[in-house]
């Protein structure tokens, strides 16, 4: 999935947070609702706009930002 084509920033637009093109639906705000249990279908069905390809897109997109991270471990403190 090439999420180039559909997710976008713009400093003007929602603070510069990674959005659908088009929309002010950011990554973060879709990734949400998917986390708070939103099934696909609901989602689509409450943001009419939005299609199935802009969904796989927010996700590439967060897989791609995931991707690219270094992980380091965390250390406990006793």
């Amino acid at each position: 999935m090439d999420w180039k084509s559909r997710i976008e920033s713009d400093l003007a637009i929602c603070g510069g947070r990674p959005r659908v093109k088009g929309t002010r639906l950011t990554v973060e705000f879709l990734l949400g609702l998917k986390a708070a249990g939103w099934p696909e279908t609901q989602i689509l069905d409450e943001y009419p706009h939005l299609g199935a390809e802009d969904l796989r897109a927010v996700f590439a997109f967060a897989q791609s930002m995931i991707e690219e991270e270094t992980y380091l471990p965390l250390t406990r403190v006793a």
